[in-house]
């Protein structure tokens, strides 16, 4: 074993500790306060990390190469990526001691002088435990299992993962020799784990994970300050006060000095799975070391022997392949074997050994003498009596008690000695001299013979079984055979290189077949196909089992059979293949195939040569070039650059879906704006990633870019941007149902029923409005939110009345109009009689609440709808009938009441006022009355007929807010005379008389006559009202009033309230009583209100009470 520094630097600290890079690329040491970090193979300082405030005592990598931690007297342990930078500091009580990485899980444990702690990359927090003594050293097991702990006060502490001590292990000495340096053999072929301890009582030691001791202690006779094992554990580095580098076996036998030094040595590691020693010392100095391991070994005919783990020997039977193992637990030196005989020399000794008998498979050796004495010789031979030594140009025969008994002294160096046979004692020797010279000397003969003497020094020779010819390997590596009688050359081999050389392939091969090693194969197969000699090539290439040079050689002779002939094509695939790329270009541009060249470079990934190579050739194939080099980074999951080429290459669809799926909104963004609007698909696709990465915006202004707007409308609608939506369907009419349909479905789902109505009826969805609305009129009568369920009907019967006009629906949407219309003023008014029998306090007047519940029971002639409680109705109008003084009406409602199933809380307040109202008067108050304004007939306050006149069955128009009677009167147009002309007619207000009220009313002993006085004499007939209303006009039938344009001229404008329907329904007509009374009807639903009632109304609400119009909304 030799050490050959490799390179030496200096720091200006004590080197304390270093670690390597898992990869043997980097050597981190700990000097001063600072980390340096070495490039291993040819020592130059990369860069210093400064980090720790004060000496830094221990440095780890962890096993996967991410990450290194360092420890110091700061007291703080920093945590380091590969990339040389910081990235966790933490803290213990006292000085950092030591830091290891665990092998499997990278838990890092830190000891300090009074505790260690544990650390791994998925906890947040340190788990530290206390130690009874100082730690100085720590190394983990192969497996990550177990942490072994060493100690100043001469104990070994086992621990698992969690830091809980199982095994504990005290050294003899106890404090007075401290631990100073552990470490677990890292060897995967040890069966148990084994523990290399180095304490300050100079000893060395080994143990097993269950505390017990393998072996001896071995003594150092020095302070061990280091120990560390080679990666695959068969050796031992140990170092320390004796100022150099021993290497011991793992058994712990010394082998030798990798490097003496001027300073104790402190650290000491091998580069991972190599042979590279580095050491640091207490001056500063770093000493990278390479060991060379020269082969000790000896050869007769069919028995091998050589050295193995440096203390053993292993002797083979070259044809039995049996092998048995000498253990010399001591470095072997060198190795001789003659027939029976081995010869092993050990440093202080030279032990020869026998076969236990003469059978030729006999394998079993015994040890025949010991030659207890120190040699230096450079070769050793051994005979069946005796031993030879060679001390350069000296030889000595000894006998195998080791007395010497001969000796030569040659001329020159000698080179080789071979023991050539011979009788017992009496055996020849061939020895060979550096400067040519061949002797033959017996063992028991003093005087050398000169068989001949050649020009070249000998570096290996033999002599035929005859012993008449002699064959000689000389230092040029040329073999020469001489007849030993005539001193003539016979033969003289000149080395297969030559022949190549002078491509002169074909002798090159008949040279290679007397016997070339694998590499000699090759190197001339390689020669051979580089010179286009296919035949020797392929049988070269036979011998080394290559088969992928085979096929090339089989597809070139295929390819010479259809006819090829360009050598230069054949020559740059051969260069291809054996990695000579550029060459390969040159002869595949010269043979006229560039694009061969292309794809060789493609396919090796070398793009920028191969964009070298096409330099400014065409623009096509640079495309092609560029767009394979980004779908190789993208294959090697380097989406960015990929990106990048792609766009550069004009590939923009797989830059797109690259750069949406890794979610660059910038980066796509940036394609859109620089793509060209015709160029549709690409923009969809950046479109379409836009919307998937939620950037509407961006999404939007594609769309807009290609000017698809359909798809910008789904865009608006999918994102709920209404507001746009909406701007865009106004610009462009035919998206409209693309709007407002899924906006009123987004409504509805949402539980904004009213807008979602008005949305579906605003796109043309009737249908679907009609439905919603009747979900939204249902929902509001289970929840008695009567007042909305009244405007909800009201707006379905406005959408039936819309649907209506359509002839083939008209039937039935007119009917469910008036249906409709109906429900929505009885929920109107029952809301102010469930507000006053649900709630504490009411806000409308007795004289609503009783016009209500009349309105209600005559109203509610079948059975009621949903909700509308007859037994409320009825409740109310008795308590407000007693009130006002209805005295009859209030008795005639608790008796209803009494028919009925009332609730609970409402038994109680009916029975009472059942049995006060008994107490009343049998009559009701005459104010109460309600007046025919038609007839001028008295009705009574319960009506059999409902809600019309008892004479003359004209049908009250009531209040919708106090529910009285109005002063108006329904009139009807004369057949042939139209809206319009109506409108008109009465616009043109004629000439009144004195009489500021045309309406006259005159009364006679037996009858009542309205009369419209607009002529004394010739509109006497015409006036509907001059008739007699009492009996002519109480038959059964109702007989409306029907007025002629005539009438209609004189009629005021003011004086007249007209509901404008839309069609399919007719205007409706009303002429106003009492004109100084005013009436204000609602433009929306029209709907008649006492002017006063509907201005406090509308400031109180900002709509109409009815049908929820704002004031400030246009008319209908």
């Amino acid at each position: 074993m030799r050490a050959v520094l490799t390179w030496r630097d200096k720091a200006e600290h004590c080197i304390y500790d270093l670690a390597f890079k898992p990869d043997g690329t980097q050597l981190i040491l700990a000097a001063g306060n600072r980390l340096l970090v070495y490039d291993t193979s040819d020592g130059t300082l990369l860069q210093p990390l400064k980090g720790h405030k004060d000496t830094v005592y221990c440095v780890a990598y962890a096993k996967d190469g991410k990450r290194f931690a360092s420890g110091s007297a700061d007291k703080s342990v920093i945590i380091w990526t590969s990339k040389l930078e910081g990235i966790l500091k933490y803290t213990h009580n006292d000085s950092i001691q030591c830091v290891s990485y665990n092998p499997v899980t990278h838990q890092l444990a830190s000891c300090s002088s009074s505790d260690f702690g544990l650390w791994s990359p998925e906890q947040k927090s340190v788990s530290k435990h206390k130690s009874s003594s100082k730690i100085t050293c720590c190394s983990w097991t192969n497996d990550g299992q177990y942490l072994a702990l060493g100690m100043f006060n001469g104990i070994i502490s086992i621990r698992n993962k969690n830091g809980e001590e199982k095994v504990k292990i005290e050294r003899p000495g106890g404090s007075l020799s401290p631990i100073w340096s552990i470490c677990w053999n890292p060897s995967r072929e040890e069966h148990n784990d084994i523990l290399a301890v180095a304490d300050w009582g100079q000893k060395l030691s080994f143990y097993q994970l269950s505390g017990k001791q393998i072996g001896k202690d071995r003594s150092l006779n020095f302070d061990p300050c280091c120990l560390s094992y080679f990666t695959k554990g068969e050796y031992i580095l140990l170092g320390g006060s004796d100022k150099q580098v021993s290497l011991f076996t793992k058994d712990g036998v010394r082998l030798g000095t990798v490097g003496e030094q001027n300073s104790w040595v402190w650290t000491c590691k091998v580069k991972p799975d190599s042979n590279y020693v580095v050491v640091g010392c207490q001056d500063g100095t770093i000493s990278f070391y390479q060991l060379i391991f020269s082969t000790v070994h000896g050869l007769y005919k069919d028995r091998y022997a050589y050295r193995d783990s440096m203390t053993d020997v292993i002797v083979q039977h070259l044809i039995t392949e049996q092998k048995v193992r000498i253990k010399c637990k001591e470095l072997v030196k060198k190795i001789a074997i003659y027939k029976n005989r081995l010869a092993i020399q050990l440093p202080e000794k030279i032990l020869i050994y026998e076969l236990y008998s003469d059978d030729s498979s006999d394998m079993h050796y015994r040890v025949k003498e010991r030659i207890v004495k120190k040699f230096e010789c450079n070769l050793l031979v051994v005979c069946a009596d005796h031993i030879i030594l060679c001390q350069e140009k000296r030889l000595q025969c000894l006998s195998f008690s080791g007395v010497k008994e001969r000796e030569w002294q040659m001329e020159s160096l000698i080179r080789y000695i071979k023991v050539i046979g011979g009788p017992p004692g009496r055996e020849g020797l061939l020895v060979g001299l550096k400067n040519g010279q061949i002797l033959k000397i017996f063992v028991d003969n003093l005087f050398a013979i000169v068989l001949l003497k050649q020009a070249t020094a000998v570096r290996c020779l033999d002599m035929s079984a005859s012993r008449k010819k002699l064959a000689v390997v000389d230092e040029n590596d040329m073999c020469l055979v001489y007849d030993i009688h005539t001193k003539e050359l016979l033969f003289q081999s000149a080395p297969m290189y030559q022949y190549l050389d002078r491509k002169m392939f074909k002798e090159a091969y008949q040279i290679a077949c007397l016997g070339v090693t694998d590499t000699d194969w090759r190197e001339l197969a390689m020669e051979a196909l580089e010179g286009l000699e296919f035949e020797t090539a392929k049988k070269a290439f036979t011998r080394v089992q290559d088969l992928r040079y085979l096929e090339l050689i089989n597809s070139i002779e295929e390819r010479k059979k259809r006819g090829e002939t360009n050598n230069d094509l054949f020559l740059a695939d051969v260069f291809s293949y054996q990695g000579k790329f550029h060459e390969a270009a040159k002869l595949y541009k010269r043979s006229g195939h560039e694009n061969l060249a292309l794809e060789m470079y493609t396919d090796l990934r070398m793009f920028e040569y191969a964009k070298d190579f096409l330099e400014s050739g065409d623009p096509k194939e640079t495309k092609m070039l560029i767009t394979k080099q980004a779908d190789w980074a993208r294959n090697i999951n380097e989406p960015k650059a990929a990106v990048e080429m792609y766009i550069s290459a004009g590939e923009h669809v797989k830059a797109i879906e690259i750069s949406g799926n890794h979610g660059w909104v910038d980066t796509l963004i940036d394609i859109a704006r620089k793509l060209d609007k015709a160029e549709r698909e690409p923009l969809l696709m950046c479109a379409h990633y836009f919307k998937k990465l939620d950037n509407p915006g961006y999404a939007a202004e594609t769309y807009l870019k290609i000017g698809d707007l359909k798809s910008l409308v789904q865009l608006h609608v999918e994102t709920q941007r209404w507001d746009e939506a909406f701007a865009l369907g106004e610009k462009h009419p035919e998206f409209k149902d693309d709007i407002y349909v899924p906006y009123a479905q987004w409504l509805a789902e949402n539980d904004r029923f009213e807008e979602s109505q008005k949305a579906f009826h605003k796109a043309g969805r009737q249908q679907e409005a009609v439905k919603v609305l009747e979900q939204l009129t249902h929902n509001a009568v289970v929840e008695n939110r009567f007042n909305d369920a009244a405007y909800y009907y009201w707006m379905l019967s406005m959408q039936c009345l819309d649907i209506a006009q359509d002839p083939a629906q008209k039937d039935v949407m007119l009917d469910k109009f008036h249906h409709f219309q109906h429900l929505a003023e009885l929920y109107h008014g029952y809301h102010a009689i469930h507000q006053y029998t649900e709630e504490p306090f009411s806000s409308h007047l007795p004289e609503t609440l009783f016009n209500i519940s009349r309105f209600l029971l005559h109203s509610l002639t079948k059975d009621p709808p949903l909700g509308i409680s007859k037994v409320k109705t009825l409740f109310t109008l008795a308590k407000q009938s007693k009130a006002l003084g209805a005295y009859k009406l209030a008795r005639h409602a608790y008796d209803k009441l009494q028919g009925l199933h009332i609730p609970a809380r409402f038994q109680k307040s009916i029975e009472l006022g059942s049995l006060t109202i008994r107490s009343k008067p049998f009559h009701d108050s005459e104010e109460l009355v309600p007046l025919c304004y038609r007839c001028s007939t008295n009705n009574p306050l319960l009506n059999n007929l409902g809600n019309v006149c008892i004479n003359c069955r004209q049908p009250f128009v009531f209040s919708a807010s106090s529910y009285e009677v109005l002063h108006l009167v329904e009139f009807y147009l004369e057949e042939g005379i139209t809206d319009e002309e109506a409108v008109s007619l009465i616009d043109l207000e004629a000439p009144r008389h004195k009489h500021e009220n045309k309406w006259q009313e005159i009364t006679s002993s037996n009858s009542q006559t309205l009369r419209l006085d607009e002529t004394t004499d010739s509109m006497r007939d015409d006036d509907p009202f001059t008739a007699k209303l009492s009996f002519e006009q109480g038959g059964s039938e109702f007989v409306p009033v029907v007025v002629s344009r005539s009438v209609l001229r004189s009629m005021s404008r003011r004086d007249v309230l007209i509901k404008r329907w839309p069609p399919p329904l007719q205007w409706q007509y009303f002429r106003s009583l009492l004109p100084d009374a005013s009436i204000t009807m609602c433009p929306s639903c029209f709907q008649m209100f006492h002017s006063e009632d509907y201005e406090l109304l509308v400031l109180q609400h900002t709509c109409c009470p009815y049908c929820r119009r704002r004031i400030d909304d246009p008319g209908p």
